[in-house]
């Protein structure tokens, strides 16, 4: 008999869908139905799972049955090193925003507007976090009431894209399903294709069948959902250690519980007082239990071989437990959470002290290389963004640009001394206008103003110079 898989998330839960066609796809609406169903049934899980972490409700040990003994402690203590993963790679790579640069001021300026109506900034910083929590995530992108371009994120949890069956793997179709707040087992479906938006109506789970179709226009001339991948396998920044968190959560319980059940030792007395001779008709069982659960234990003396009963003593004790070898074993196992999702641990001493940028990238050198991938990644779709807002510019005669035009930069976010900065400019002859220098004061909050002011003040010393030089 073959061995009980230890996989801890199979293999259909992080499939991509494919078809043959959007066509054939919407005339065979059982095809997506079975679809919708595997991802609810199956990648759901898996994507509530990594969530559930990510908030800090680590599930393994929130639900497995860790004590048999009732009496003894059972503290479930969950570490949330998922979140300090996610955020800690969210940071370093949009802390500081992405740039995209166009090398026509007009075009520039349009997508300086959509940007900026879009709240670019924050939208890719959520992007790069849902990519690194679940390990992809969807952008929707519309066109509002008020004639403006707008893009918006929308949950993994229920969304996918279909691809065709080339190796291109090309998207043919997305698909959006989103639950009645007033009956759990209603779904209202929206499936996107290249010109047209189709909504259905799931009302019966158990056939799973879609009903009361409606049809709207888009006029992007793609699928406006678009999926953001955040390495080849789709796999999350911590998913691969959620095993050594499970084992981390353990062995914190487990001391947790030893300093509990360390209160409640055992008090042990040896010595004839009566206890053994008036159990009456109690069953010995029963009554060792009741002792276990007094946490007192009677014991009988030794008796010499001259019939005398040894000397009566009470004493306490307790499991023995090698403090120092679990404090090792539960450091280890955060060095390797640490080693295998390439972040730092900023409580290690050699984190500590003041660091220059290029000494802390040699530091985070596991983790540059992640991130060329994911930058990689995200700046593909990027453009597929900007492709499909092309698209839809051109369509209302709104002007048009050629993408691969477009400059898109990302800056590693990591602490930089601006001391070293200034003294090396300064050394290859650089100067600094004084708007510039007046940015660069945390007490100067208004530079523009302050500059005003400074100008204001000169005229006034050269208007009081002159008057001096005249009276004199």
């Amino acid at each position: 008999m073959a061995s009980e898989s230890k996989q801890r998330f199979p293999d259909e839960a992080n499939k991509h869908f494919t078809y043959s066609s959007a066509e054939s796809l919407l005339e065979n609406l059982d095809d997506l139905s079975k679809m919708i169903q595997d991802h609810e049934q199956h990648q759901r899980k898996r994507l509530d799972e990594l969530d559930s972490y990510y908030l800090g409700n680590n599930t393994m040990i929130l639900k497995k049955k860790r004590r048999k003994e009732e009496h003894l402690a059972d503290h479930r203590a969950t570490h949330n090193f998922a979140k300090y993963v996610s955020q800690f790679i969210q940071g370093y790579m949009v802390g500081i925003p992405i740039k995209t640069q166009h090398n026509d001021e007009k075009v520039n300026d349009t997508l300086k507007k959509i940007n900026r109506d879009n709240d670019a900034d924050a939208h890719n910083s959520e992007m790069i976090l849902d990519l690194s929590i679940y390990g992809r995530a969807y952008e929707l992108l519309y066109r509002n009431k008020e004639d403006q371009n707008c893009f918006t994120m929308l949950s993994p949890l229920e969304t996918f894209v279909i691809y065709d069956n080339t190796v291109e793997r090309k998207p043919i179709a997305a698909v959006r399903y989103i639950y009645d707040q007033m009956n759990s087992e209603e779904l209202t479906v929206e499936l996107y294709t290249k010109d047209k938006i189709y909504t259905y109506t799931l009302k019966d789970k158990q056939s799973y069948k879609l009903e009361n179709p409606e049809e709207m226009a888009h006029y992007f001339h793609a699928v406006p959902v678009i999926e953001y991948a955040n390495n080849r396998f789709r796999q999350g920044d911590f998913e691969n250690v959620l095993n050594l968190i499970d084992l981390y959560d353990a062995a914190e319980s487990d001391t947790a519980n030893y300093m509990t059940d360390l209160n409640d030792a055992l008090l042990v007395i040896k010595g004839r007082l009566g206890m053994m001779d008036n159990i009456g008709d109690e069953d010995p069982v029963d009554h060792a239990k009741r002792m276990k659960e007094s946490n007192i234990l009677y014991m009988e003396p030794e008796v010499n071989p001259a019939g005398k009963e040894g000397n009566v003593n009470a004493d306490y004790i307790y499991k023995k437990y090698d403090v120092a070898g679990v404090e090792k074993y539960k450091d280890r196992v955060q060095a390797d959470i640490h080693k295998f999702t390439n972040t730092p641990d900023l409580n290690d001493e050699n984190f500590s002290g003041v660091q220059s940028g290029e000494s802390m990238k040699y530091k985070l050198f596991g983790l540059e290389q992640i991130r060329a991938t994911k930058e990689r990644l995200f700046k593909r779709s990027l453009r597929d963004r900007y492709r499909l807002l092309n698209n839809i510019l051109e369509r209302a005669s709104e002007g048009g640009f050629d993408v691969n035009d477009i400059t898109i930069t990302f800056t590693p976010n990591l602490p930089k001394s601006l001391k070293d900065e200034i003294d090396m400019f300064s050394s290859l002859g650089g100067e600094l206008s004084q708007q510039t220098k007046l940015n660069i004061l945390s007490i100067i909050e208004n530079p523009e103003e302050e500059q005003k002011r400074i100008e204001q003040e000169l005229k006034e010393r050269q208007k009081s110079q002159i008057s001096n030089y005249m009276e004199n």
